[in-house]
């Protein structure tokens, strides 16, 4: 079979969060970021209003036409670096949470793929695997924070340049997040996961970037979790899996 994109395999998510016997699965996922999105936008955007309203009543009245002007430019200005930044941060916290739920709804996809049953499923099969799976976001945190605040202030003080080197940062996290769900499951370690994903980067990215992308629009951001996890475990299953289970012997 040909190798295809990281774009092929995340538009593919799409189908299978829509395969019977998949979707109980999605759902749990799908209401946690449903939850956190619309609270975290709604109180965001709150703030954006109170921040350009405190900056246009800082010029005369006066100059009126420099208030439409500001007005004018900041709203699209903030309203964009609060999703470029927020739509990472806010994607982490809710996989995050998440975390137990989107390892079974990546283990599922996977038998549904390849017919392989990987272990019980039951709920204390569940109940059992939440100390790894946090402890595995916990890893990917401690990896995370350090390069993001890093990111963040290229980002605020290196205009047009830094805005660009967050966005391909925020693509290669959202493909490590996503991508990392089924190596979790075969009990590959976070580094082995990263090293994995760096000799297939182009097609790394390509799903990362689309993950990114359709995590800026808002409403499309509420299914981009269950969506990224079916897309990335079908991208495991075709053009990971072999070599990464090969490797970890």
């Amino acid at each position: 079979m040909s190798s295809r994109s990281g774009i092929h395999y995340f538009f593919e998510g799409f189908s299978l969060i829509k395969t019977k016997g998949l979707k109980r699965f999605v759902f749990v996922p799908l209401a946690i970021n449903i939850l956190l999105f619309s609270a975290a936008f709604y109180f965001l955007f709150g703030q954006i209003e109170y921040g350009i309203s405190y900056v246009i009543n800082l010029v005369p009245e006066w100059l009126g036409w420099i208030k439409t002007a500001v007005n004018f430019f900041l709203w699209p200005l903030a309203v964009l670096s609060v999703l470029l930044i927020f739509a990472l941060i806010f994607g982490t916290l809710a996989n995050w949470i998440a975390a137990p739920f989107n390892g079974v709804l990546s283990e599922k996809v996977e038998r549904h793929l390849t017919g392989q049953a990987m272990g019980d499923d039951g709920l204390l099969d569940l109940v059992k695997d939440i100390p790894r799976t946090l402890g595995r976001e916990f890893t990917k945190l401690f990896w995370y924070i350090p390069r993001a605040i890093g990111f963040l202030i290229l980002f605020i003080f290196v205009p047009v340049f830094g805005q660009i080197l967050w966005f391909l940062f925020s693509a290669w996290m959202m493909a490590i997040q996503y991508c990392d769900y089924p190596y979790d499951n075969h009990k590959i370690d976070f580094k082995r996961m990263q090293n994995h994903l760096s000799q297939h980067k182009g097609k790394s990215m390509s799903f990362g970037v689309m993950v990114n992308i359709f995590s800026l629009i808002p409403v499309v951001n509420f299914i981009v979790m269950p969506v990224a996890i079916c897309g990335a475990t079908s991208m495991w299953v075709s053009e990971l899996r072999d070599e990464a289970l090969r490797n970890r012997m």
